[in-house]
């Protein structure tokens, strides 16, 4: 087992298949002329299987894939055959435009839940925040997931001068459809323009769903990075990833690898283990894994040690969230 100097057991791995994406989300590519790395830098596809399987030995036994937008990597379809031959669980996080492109693909592999990004219900709004008109392409793809069986999260960015608006709007769809959906406190990245008076507070937007709905608290499920509700008489859930104001590190379980096959033990963490170098020299990469995990720090990477409203970004380290993977 991959266990850090905090007593956490790691058995969750998130891959990075590209840095590439087809929208142009500001707080995650905020650059429109951003240059993704060149193919021979990303990991090839028996890379990413050899990494995974060692992470898999190692006691992993679920893994998610993520990108930029990891539908957009021309041999996703072989990444995701070969990494659902081992005996973990598969998941994916998407934009979902290119999903009734892959649909049978997930069926194949065995993945039962998808995450889908998806920051507000308005086309106009959606156009303005992806610099792409895609919002109806995208909604009949989550209706296509959900009629296909699939366990669908929607995860909203909670950006300020949007969500607002948009709240009720986000509980009402788990009126009638079994969608979860999970709003996310928006977090510092390089070059995403984050400071503290941006973050609208899960405490805020609770109460603007209070305010209109008979809200019950969940019981989250260990190791769970979201606050889970449910609006009375509704299919779905809803909930809240209060990573600024209230940290969920105490029991963190996940590992990260970037598309250049960089590992981070934290999404917030600036130390990174070169693995996909390593594993081109053909050496062994389990020392540098078990390195990482024990490098971590008990609490958001180190690089929090304040209240968020006394965070200044330019004191932190650490790539843009495109550059990490979702």
């Amino acid at each position: 087992m991959l266990v850090d100097n905090h007593k956490r057991i790691h058995d969750y791995l998130r891959i990075s298949l590209t840095d590439s994406c087809n929208f142009r989300c500001q707080y995650c590519m905020p650059d429109e002329n951003i240059q993704c790395l060149p193919n021979k830098h990303l990991m090839q596809v028996d890379e990413i299987e050899k990494i995974a399987t060692n992470f898999v030995n190692l006691g992993v036994n679920k893994i998610r894939l993520t990108g930029g937008e990891p539908l957009v990597r021309k041999e996703f379809r072989e990444i995701l055959s070969r990494l659902s031959k081992l005996p973990v669980e598969i998941s994916l996080t998407t934009n979902a435009v290119l999903v009734h492109k892959f649909i049978d693909d997930f069926k194949a592999a065995g993945i039962r839940a998808v995450n889908v990004s998806l920051d507000t219900l308005d086309a106009e709004t959606f156009k303005r925040i992806t610099k792409r008109d895609q919002f109806d392409l995208v909604w009949r793809n989550i209706q296509l997931l959900l009629k296909e069986g699939f366990r669908v999260k929607i995860n909203a960015v909670a950006i300020e001068g949007v969500i607002e608006k948009e709240i009720l709007d986000f509980v009402e769809i788990t009126r009638d459809l079994p969608l979860h959906v999970r709003m996310i406190e928006f977090m510092p990245f390089e070059g995403n323009h984050w400071n503290s008076k941006k973050v609208i507070t899960a405490t805020q937007m609770l109460k603007w769903a209070e305010a209109e709905y008979d809200m019950v608290k969940l019981k989250d499920k260990p190791h769970a990075t979201a606050k889970k509700y449910k609006a009375i008489g509704h299919e779905g859930t809803f909930a809240f990833i209060t990573t600024m104001t209230e940290h969920f590190c105490g029991d963190c379980n996940r590992m990260r690898i970037t598309a250049d096959g960089k590992m981070k033990n934290c999404l917030f963490g600036k130390d990174e283990m070169d693995l996909l170098g390593t594993l081109r020299k053909g050496e062994d990469i389990e020392p540098l894994i078990r390195l990482s995990v024990l490098k971590k720090h008990a609490v958001m990477g180190g690089q929090f040690n304040k209240s968020y409203k006394d965070t200044e970004t330019t004191q932190l380290e650490n790539r843009s969230m495109i550059r990490i993977g979702g």
